[in-house]
């Protein structure tokens, strides 16, 4: 990357202290750091491990995803807790710079994330083309750097009458390190075993004491990585023939590894704050952070035959990179204090996700050559959010000598969702010999694509919890939403546990829930060219997506959008066995109506009606947001550790964790629309989409021995079958043999203590360079997409061997 930028310049000045490794812990989520009694997300009860809660909650230290060895925070999270899935995808637009992410086989935008408590707002991109969550946007969890956590807590169960709209898959809360003094800074470097994606990683976290009892806490990273290339070679025809009728003889020494499928070149900076201290009768805080991101990821190779190519600029064909600038801004602030028995906090915060679309080595073919430019500006999106929330809750005396702890409080959230318009090279038709218009590899956004629109919505809820006796407690909450665009929703949730011996406790809930359609999916409109399949052959065509605003929707009667709904039901068997052994269990069922899809492509000669809306636009094909389907989720969730104490030998820790989900369509209630076309916006390639493109099956098993100055992690993650579309319609996916998996990555570190403050670790990720299944000839285009380009969990880098060490002060 040839860019320095201000987050960059203020990061470097705070790595001049040595770098070091992380200190590895236990891959377990009961380290000795949250031990201590705590406050958990789903609950306003203290409580001392994720298995005292009557919802099962994974608690996750920093010094765990540290050790798992993964550089990007929502990769580590996805190695520590098998419910939660980030695959890897490339050639998939913006997708390649913010990836995917989501709990128990959901879409990624059922999963709420917090900061320190508090709602984080979601990337701007919307993913467009064949990733998991497809028409969906998700919290940018790599916009947060790993030196910056303290605890990661993922609460796996419904929870939209807690904290309102997205909570429908769970919560992840995001806390970050709040200490008064010391610190560590540390360096990986690393690459594949092929010998590119070379990486390196420098982070830094300091505390330093504010008052007689506050704390501010600055953390701090750079990363950078190299790109990894698995695209099998293009054998297509490059050139026009002679006149003759011979090939040209360049075919001969063209090189055929033109197209880059594999992980993107990236830069990442990033800075985050934490602070909390004592002022008058109750506690300040505050926190907040700054994100900058460069990625340069390929598109659609476009060889010398196409007319979307300048051979007088590129001779030899060209392939577009998609350089996006993704910068994400956060601050939140707020202030605790006590009144009588009264606990109150008043808190706001602001968050912004700037996502820029630069298109490089590119051109505008119909602007020819003496005109078009090479690299282009191609438009911003941006999604801005203004939270503001009162709290209030105390405990009053109840039945059985027990107190009951009531809550309530109002929020209010302002949502304004922008498009900004490209450069005029990057999208207007020259008219140069009937080329075609627009960069190639991202189409400009127009002038007529340009929204500047808001939302609001009030909330108003009301929870309570007790602990009638010391072995059952119960919780309830219900919550009133408000929204400008769409009207009201209620949800509400019922809890309980109950002890049944000193070792043995049920739990369960029931709840239900809601997702208000995101700003993204209510305003996010473009023309760009996308692979689509027309009559089984893959072609780049300039595919539209409309929103509820644009004349084309209006003309063919699209629907406005509604909240999705659910209800879903959970239940559980906690087991604190003998000598340390920790077992929990549960079940959960949701049911979810009126999902929101990204519509597949409809074209002209699918309907007179189709051809007449899309008559006055340049798309060839026209896709939208619906309320579309009905699905039922159920799964199970196990996870098992135990310590071994081997005395002279040292001591072993163990855990098992399993996650199962299951996707099925319940219903597909498309819009009467036009012509008979409605199975053709919700058709199988989209069905396999929502219910199998994650795995249904997936866990590790870990084991970290500690002797002395040494310690070992050896970890073995599985994920199971997934199936990628593409099919005919009535083909199953074992007839087109596009189905892969299972897996088995197996990562192992050693670390060495030199001291109390240096130590040294080598490790390996996917050590025996596992690799997903290739894809069928006729499903590769060309053989070029040698493995399957979107939603692996494993990806397709093969090993990946790094060290790092670490200095702590």
């Amino acid at each position: 990357m040839k860019r320095i930028n201000p987050i960059t310049l203020a990061l470097a000045s705070s790595f001049f202290v040595t770098p070091v490794a992380f200190a590895q812990s236990a891959d377990t989520n009961e380290s000795a750091e949250v031990e201590e009694v705590i406050q958990v997300v789903g609950s306003r009860l203290s409580m001392r491990t994720a298995t005292d809660g009557a919802a099962p909650v994974d608690i996750i230290s920093g010094e765990d995803l540290a050790a798992t060895g993964m550089t990007d925070t929502a990769k580590a999270l996805q190695y520590a807790v098998p419910s939660f899935n980030f695959p890897s995808s490339s050639i998939t637009d913006g997708s390649d710079a913010v990836r995917p992410a989501s709990l128990r086989g959901l879409s990624p935008d059922h999963t709420l994330v917090l900061i320190n408590g508090k709602r984080r707002h979601s990337s701007a991109l919307v993913h467009l083309n064949g990733t998991t969550g497809r028409g969906s946007s998700n919290v940018d969890l790599n916009a947060i750097p790993m030196s910056a956590i303290k605890r990661i807590e993922v609460l796996r169960d419904g929870a939209a009458a807690l904290y309102g709209s997205d909570a429908i898959a769970g919560v992840i809360n995001v806390v970050l390190k709040d200490n008064s003094d010391g610190g560590s800074a540390n360096l990986q470097l690393g690459q594949t075993h092929k010998g590119d994606g070379e990486q390196w990683r420098a982070s830094a976290s300091t505390g330093f004491a504010v008052g007689e009892d506050g704390a501010l806490t600055i953390s701090g990273e750079l990363h950078h990585k190299n790109r990894t290339n698995r695209a099998g070679p293009d054998t297509r025809q490059q050139y026009p023939l002679l006149e003759n009728g011979d090939p040209d003889p360049r075919e001969a020494t063209f090189d055929r590894q033109s197209f880059h499928i594999g992980q993107a070149e990236y830069e990442n900076a990033s800075l985050f704050a934490n602070f909390d201290m004592t002022l008058g009768d109750g506690r300040l805080y505050a926190f907040g952070g700054v994100s900058d991101r460069k990625s340069e990821s390929g598109a659609f190779y476009r060889r010398a035959i196409q007319s979307n190519t300048l051979t007088e600029i590129y001779p030899d064909g060209f392939l577009p990179i998609l350089a996006p600038d993704v910068k994400d801004y956060s601050a939140y602030a707020g202030y605790e204090w006590y009144l009588g028995e009264w606990t109150l906090d008043f808190s706001g915060g602001y968050g912004v996700s700037e996502f820029q679309y630069n298109v490089e080595n590119s051109l505008n073919a119909s602007l020819g050559p003496e005109l078009t430019p090479t690299s282009f500006d191609a438009g911003t999106l941006t999604n801005e959010e203004t939270n503001m929330t009162f709290d209030a809750q105390r405990f009053v005396p109840f039945v059985n000598n027990s107190d009951l702890s009531i809550a309530f409080g109002v929020s209010y959230r302002d949502n304004t969702y922008q498009i900004e318009a490209g450069e005029e090279a990057s999208y207007i038709d020259g008219g140069y010999e009937g080329r075609p218009a627009g960069s190639q590899g991202y189409t400009g956004f127009r002038p007529d694509a340009e929204v500047n629109q808001s939302r609001d919505n009030i909330g108003v809820y009301f929870e309570t919890e007790n602990q009638l006796t010391t072995d059952f407690m119960w919780g309830g909450a219900v919550r009133y939403e408000d929204y400008s665009d769409f009207g009201e929703n209620t949800s509400w949730k019922l809890s309980g546990r109950y002890d049944i011996t000193d070792r043995i406790a049920v739990r369960g809930a029931v709840n239900t829930g809601f997702r208000a359609p995101s700003a993204q999916q209510l305003y996010f409109t473009n023309i760009s060219t996308l692979a689509v399949d027309v009559n089984g052959e893959t072609v780049l065509q300039r595919s539209g997506t409309f929103n509820s605003l644009s004349p084309v929707t209006e003309a063919l009667s699209i629907p406005d959008l509604q909240p999705e709904e659910s209800g879903s039901i959970s239940a559980g068997i906690v087991w604190n066995g003998y000598d340390g052994l920790a077992i929990t269990l549960d079940y959960f069922r949701i049911n979810i109506d009126d999902r929101i899809i990204l519509s597949n492509q409809v074209f002209p000669s699918d309907s007179p009606a189709v051809a007449d809306a899309l008559s006055t636009v340049s798309a060839e094909n026209a896709r939208f947001f619906i309320n579309a389907v009905d699905t039922k989720t159920e799964g199970l969730d196990i996870v098992a550790s135990k310590t071994f104490n081997f005395n002279d030998f040292g001591e072993l820790k163990a855990q098992l964790a399993y996650g199962f989900n299951n996707t099925e369509i319940e219903s597909v209630n498309l819009p009467p629309l036009f012509d008979g076309l409605e199975s053709v916006l919700f058709d199988y390639d989209e069905k396999i989409r929502m219910t199998d493109s994650t795995p249904d099956h997936s866990g590790s098993l870990g084991f970290t021995h500690s002797l002395g100055d040494w310690k070992t992690d050896v970890r073995f993650n599985y994920f199971g079958t997934y199936i990628i579309g593409d099919y005919d319609t009535g083909e199953t996916a074992e007839e087109a043999n596009d189905t892969y998996g299972p897996n088995w990555v197996t990562d192992i570190s050693v670390r060495y203590a030199f001291s109390d403050v240096l130590s040294l670790v080598v490790g390996g990720q996917n050590v025996f360079s596992e690799y997903p299944e290739e894809q069928p000839v006729e499903s590769a285009f060309d053989t070029i997409f040698k493995y399957p380009n979107t939603n692996s969990p494993i990806g397709f880098n093969g090993a990946y061997f790094y060290s790092e060490v670490e200095y702590k002060f």
